[in-house]
């Protein structure tokens, strides 16, 4: 799951974390365990984690890595700077958004065992599903809440309590939710959606969420160090978030642990790196234990609609972001974020590769942006590389038909609505992004609707975004981390190009363990 879009969390997702921050965090020495000569690459890897934890603040980072047929694993650093315990390959993180690639599998075996179509519609499932649009809840389909384009409000949040009709709650919650775009027809990321998912899931399975996903994929793969609940992984050596106090300094959240219930199937598993390499290796191979070689190809053909996530995507298969490079083979990706737990997963099938990056502190989307993001690891691993970006200036003519007044919705914990705004303004050729009256990011064209994003001083925040037009031809979005921003909503007045100098200030915008406002 990604998590709540406050106004910090925003800033420090446009921005990237560019700006190294001085935290007095040290990086330990690789607890990879002792075997036969390393290669050079690894060597990189694991200096370049080093590099970041020291960069951005992050107590502990572990990862897992398949390369040339080898896999590897290894932790830096500690769980708690507050009670330090050191990191290693077992030590438990939530994953948070790769937690929707363990629904999806679990769904592609109700649909072997034809319990589940994947497109017949969710009300064949839940016959009394509904959002505020009657049509849209009629047509959509179980493939499209797995693909991120049912169209709804993707970021509902709201708690619906700690009993087992937890998700049967969280679906009727959203009758009142509204519908952005068609069903089918946009990519727009939706942790809404694979939570509707998950209640199809217990319900075809006749039985609890988390009781299911045990029984269909944890269990069978036997990863020992994944469960939902931190009861079931007895002596498990948990990593705490961490965030940063108003002097800059790294302490201990573990309040931040804690999520809704209801937000599961969404991003609430916990996991370790060597479970994550293993859950990689079962995605590599032929299906075994659970499914067909064919199912498990499925969860990667057919994506739905395309767009942007930080890196451009071909679109959705089953849960997986697929992801195009510039060589041609094709990057199956996921990756999750919640407060001080931020991680990265990809796979490349046709290289027999794969990488998880598992961080506990808010600084931790900058090291996965550059490791992940950017083709640091594709270039040193696969020889592959991102889609060529090369930034252009646009007249001020061209810019005209981008700026606006840009608003994004969610719900929040309580089920109280909220919302986030930006202001792209014209300026040198590009776009200035500004929220609450200060630039937060700057956003250079690379090719037609598609931007760089880069932070307010122009350093490179390892992301790209995208617009989305109306049918009309005009454009009706900004999609920017997954989420759609609409273009001058009712009620707002759009703003006029500026040819005046902005003043490009860097800045370091750290988020609360919890985010609030």
């Amino acid at each position: 799951m990604t998590e709540p879009l406050s106004r910090r969390t925003f800033l420090r997702t446009a921005a990237g974390g560019a700006a190294a921050v001085a935290t007095g965090v040290t990086a330990a020495s690789p607890a990879r365990a002792a075997g036969s000569r390393v290669p050079r690459a690894v060597r990189e890897l694991e200096e370049k984690i080093q590099a970041g934890m020291a960069a951005y603040g992050i107590p502990g980072v572990a990862y897992g890595l398949r390369y040339q047929g080898r896999d590897y694993t290894g932790g830096f650093g500690v769980t708690n700077v507050a009670e330090p315990a050191p990191v290693d390959a077992d030590t438990v993180f939530r994953i948070a958004s790769t937690t929707k690639t363990f629904v999806g599998t679990a769904v592609m075996r109700l649909v072997e065992r034809g319990r589940l179509d994947l497109d017949r519609t969710v009300r064949a499932y839940l016959p009394g599903f509904r959002t505020s649009d009657e049509a849209a809840s009629r047509r959509v389909t179980l493939r499209q809440t797995l693909n991120h384009s049912a169209g709804w409000l993707g970021d509902v949040y709201t708690d619906t309590g700690s009993d087992d009709a937890f998700l049967q709650r969280y679906v009727e919650s959203l009758a009142t939710v509204r519908q952005l775009t068609e069903p089918g027809e946009v990519f727009t990321y939706n942790n809404t959606a694979i939570n509707v998912a998950g209640r199809i899931l217990e319900v075809a399975a006749g039985r609890g969420f988390e009781q299911a996903m045990r029984d269909l994929v944890l269990d069978p793969l036997r990863l020992r160090h994944s469960a939902f609940r931190l009861d079931e992984l007895a002596g498990a050596r948990v990593a705490v978030p961490h965030a940063f106090d108003p002097d800059g300094n790294v302490v201990a959240a573990p309040e931040a642990l804690v999520i809704p219930r209801s937000l599961h199937p969404a991003g609430g598993l916990f996991s370790s790196a060597r479970d994550q390499l293993k859950w990689a290796r079962f995605h590599l191979g032929d299906g075994s234990p659970l499914l067909s070689r064919r199912s498990l190809r499925a969860m990667r053909w057919r994506p739905g609609p395309g767009g942007t996530l930080f890196v451009e995507i071909d679109g959705a298969g089953v849960t997986w972001m697929l992801r195009p490079t510039a060589e041609g083979p094709r990057v199956v990706q996921h990756g999750g974020d919640l407060p001080g737990q931020h991680s990265g997963f990809m796979i490349v099938p046709e290289r027999d590769f794969a990488l998880t990056v598992l961080t506990n502190s808010t600084g931790g989307p900058s090291l996965t942006a550059e490791v992940f993001a950017d083709d640091w690891a594709l270039s040193r691993f696969t020889g592959l590389h991102n889609l060529p970006a090369t930034p252009r200036s646009l007249s001020q003519a061209q810019l005209a038909g981008y700026e606006g007044h840009y608003v994004a919705e969610q719900i929040d914990f309580a089920g109280e609505p909220q919302s986030l705004a930006i202001d792209l303004v014209g300026v040198g050729g590009r776009l200035s992004g500004r929220a609450d009256g200060r630039e937060a990011l700057l956003l250079p064209f690379y090719r037609r609707d598609h931007v760089l994003v880069w932070g307010p001083d122009g350093s490179d925040a390892h992301s790209r975004a995208d617009f989305v037009r109306d049918p009309d031809g005009s454009v009706g979005w900004l999609r920017l981390s997954g989420r759609l921003f609409r273009r001058n909503p009712a009620g707002t007045t759009a703003l006029r190009t500026s040819t005046a100098p902005v003043d490009l200030l860097p800045v370091t915008l750290p988020h609360p363990a919890r985010p609030r406002d």
